[in-house]
């Protein structure tokens, strides 16, 4: 599963689609798949400027109302152009059921823990 080998990959990612979808994926760095580290780093800044300034731990704070809203704005643009790119490659009758909530899914977690691996490097495209 780890190499990407239909063989073993669940029914989910299975297909051609899939396998694109994960790749043009892959290929683009995103806001969503740093938001544990910056989650995590924002706590640790919180909790430590609560007992200092409480005016900075409310900055702090509302930093991560803004991020968090741009992770949401990255992920649908991400879809609409994801959508847009499966449409023009496959065509949209093609389209299995959920490519590209599967698409958002996995720009969201971290590149080191996507399963499958990532099969191509930041930069390339999908053939």
């Amino acid at each position: 599963m780890r190499t990407g080998d239909e063989r073993y990959l669940p029914a989910r990612d299975k297909g051609p689609v899939r396998r694109w979808t994960r790749d043009w994926i892959d290929s683009r760095r995103s806001i969503g798949q740093y938001i544990v580290g910056v989650a995590l780093g924002s706590l640790i800044l919180l909790f430590i400027l609560i007992q200092l300034s409480p005016f900075w731990a409310s900055i702090v704070m509302l930093s991560m109302y803004v991020v968090v809203f741009a992770v949401i704005a990255d992920a649908i643009w991400r879809g609409v152009t994801l959508k847009k790119a499966l449409v023009n490659k496959f065509g949209q009758d093609k389209l299995p059921r959920g490519s590209v909530w599967y698409g958002i899914n996995r720009s969201l977690q971290p590149r080191r823990n996507r399963m499958p691996h990532p099969q191509v490097k930041l930069g390339e495209r999908p053939s």
